[in-house]
């Protein structure tokens, strides 16, 4: 989990001759070369992230881009290592090192030992195996886990100050205890949501009766915490999200493991981790986890608030795995 899984949907060769240009079909597919200082980012300066154009699996930062004089972009790094493979490529006559995406394989360039800095690398990757994307867009294209390093550097991001999240995975005493303690993360609350009952109370909740989940509804701070980060880091790691129903003791519909997004990004990013945690082998059996669109929350009576808080020997079966 904590080595940032990520699944990015691949693609057959039909489907990409549709979806890529021809240029951008012959160099990701079939290892081409762009002409120098003719492609869309050799010179781009704006800050962003470059991400594989096959995929959008992020590739690269303009906080690591530098002006290498070759008319290619380059960088120091990628923004991720686990998001690269590095082959040796022995054609034409050379002996080089090629630039892979690790989950599409789509080719990007080759590295070298020329580069600036600590790193004393230099990837020089062609712009039509990229897709840039600005900061102005970065959280509202579902890449927000990258906005803390452009807020840090000064650089203002699209991400609002407060972003709300709805979450199920059994007992919501269990989850709370371990949310609220999550920096980045600005208020919680318990209460119920995803049923049938209007107004529903704790009582209501028993037997599956009225159709609604245990659940906290989160608000965070997206420039410190990305929603991203939240379920792969924090969620799918404080409930076991394979046991359809049921948490330790707990059994019933209440006890569910469920997402319930509150837009098209929070529904695209939380189908992509359920799909990374799924594939990661962290856990032995299939996930369960519902990703359904959120309906009305309904605050849980005050005594179940911070209920660990008022009773620090409280049940609760959650645990970070």
């Amino acid at each position: 989990m904590e080595a940032k899984p990520e699944a990015y949907q691949k693609y057959t060769p039909e489907q990409l001759r549709k979806q890529l240009t021809p240029e951008q079909f012959r160099v990701t597919q079939q290892c081409g070369t762009e002409q120098p200082f003719n492609n869309a980012y050799w010179n781009n300066h704006q800050p962003g992230i470059y991400v594989d154009v096959v995929s959008g699996e992020p590739l690269f930062s303009s906080q690591d881009k530098f002006d290498s004089g070759t008319g290619w972009p380059s960088f120091t790094k990628p923004v991720d290592k686990e998001n690269i493979v590095n082959r040796q490529d022995d054609s034409y006559g050379m002996l080089r090192t090629e630039v892979r995406s690790s989950r599409t394989d789509s080719h990007l360039g080759h590295v070298f030992d020329d580069g600036p800095g600590e790193t004393g690398k230099r990837y020089c990757i062609n712009s039509a195996s990229l897709r840039f994307i600005p900061v102005s867009k970065l959280w509202a294209e579902g890449y927000g886990r990258y906005l803390p390093e452009f807020e840090a550097a000064g650089i203002k991001t699209d991400a609002p100050e407060r972003e709300t999240a709805i979450l199920a995975g059994g007992c919501f005493w269990g989850m709370q205890g371990i949310l609220r303690k999550i920096p980045g993360i600005i208020t919680t609350q318990v209460g119920y949501t995803g049923g049938h009952l209007p107004n529903p109370r704790y009582e209501d909740t028993h037997d599956s009766k009225s159709g609604h989940a245990e659940s906290v509804e989160v608000v965070f701070d997206p420039r410190k915490l990305s929603y991203e980060e939240l379920l792969q880091n924090w969620f799918f790691r404080m409930h076991d999200p394979t046991t359809r129903d049921r948490q330790g003791n707990d059994h019933g519909s209440q006890y569910r493991s469920a997402i319930f997004y509150t837009n098209g990004q929070q529904q695209l990013i939380a189908e992509r981790v359920k799909r990374a945690v799924d594939a990661s082998g962290k856990w032995k059996s299939p996930l369960v986890t519902e990703i359904v669109k959120a309906t009305t929350f309904y605050r849980a009576e005050e005594y179940h608030q911070d209920y660990l808080v008022k009773n620090p020997g409280g049940y609760s079966c959650h645990y970070l795995r």
